[in-house]
């Protein structure tokens, strides 16, 4: 006996089922990738901050030491 596929939803026949699991992983990835350009940006701007001197630290409202202290902070902690 066939059953007509137009009165069965998609959830029927296992379709969404099976797309389940690749929409997770895809999220993972993307949730990834995006905790890897964050640390990118992170790098990059702390090495820029290495590079200020005094005048540039005093307009941006930093002290030496504070600069210090985020320019040995590892690049995945905020």
């Amino acid at each position: 006996m066939r059953t007509n596929r137009l009165l069965l939803g998609p959830t029927d026949f296992g379709a969404a089922d099976r797309a389940a699991p690749f929409d997770a992983l895809r999220r993972r990835v993307r949730r990834g990738i995006a905790l890897l350009r964050l640390w990118r940006r992170r790098s990059r701007e702390r090495k820029a901050l290495a590079r200020f001197d005094e005048r540039l630290l005093k307009d941006i409202g930093l002290t030496r030491a504070d600069a210090e202290f985020l320019i040995n902070k590892p690049f995945w902690r905020e």
